[in-house]
């Protein structure tokens, strides 16, 4: 019996993990209706622009950084070379506070990097070594850490409003 796993085996199972991560759960690792795309359709400009404390990134932020890291590594991919002078600290410096249009164009960017990720999968019979292979386990890892991210800030921001609510009530 061969050690060996066929490459087509290990690209589905990633395909179903990135799609549970971010399109629609299937009850991998997530509950339903939990995914990436399926928490940020309830989420707005205003409650993207809350950072839970004045130490921690917005929702925006996050999401934003998401999309950067799917693109860092999807020109991995393309390219075969690893960018060692990609500034990780360019999202967290410049997303904040965003305006309902920045805030669609976010989410439209997110969607759109994740797109290019996803068919690039189907190049694997291109793919040389374990680079492919680290470059995909990380997008799953790092995208459902922001995950975990953002469904806690989305918790405490919809405390916050419910407070802020209650403060205005007469």
């Amino acid at each position: 019996m061969s050690q060996q796993i066929a490459i087509e085996s290990v690209v589905y199972g990633f395909r179903i993990a990135l799609k549970e991560t971010f399109e629609e759960v299937h009850g991998m690792y997530l509950d339903k209706g939990t995914s990436l795309f399926e928490t940020i359709a309830n989420i707005d400009a205003d409650q993207a622009s809350r950072p839970v404390t004045q130490a921690c990134a917005t929702i925006a932020a996050h999401v934003a950084h998401t999309r950067f890291y799917l693109d860092v590594v999807y020109k991995s991919l393309k390219d075969k070379t690893w960018d060692e002078k990609v500034n990780w600290k360019e999202i967290w410096e410049t997303v904040g506070t965003v305006t309902p249009e920045e805030w669609a164009v976010i989410v439209t960017m997110l969607r759109e990097s994740y797109d290019r990720v996803m068919a690039e999968l189907d190049n694997y019979e291109n793919w040389e070594g374990e680079r492919e292979l680290s470059d995909v386990l990380g997008i799953i890892v790092h995208s459902a850490y922001h995950l975990g991210e953002i469904r806690q800030a989305t918790c405490f921001v919809l405390y916050q409003q419910a407070i802020e609510a209650a403060q205005d009530a007469p």
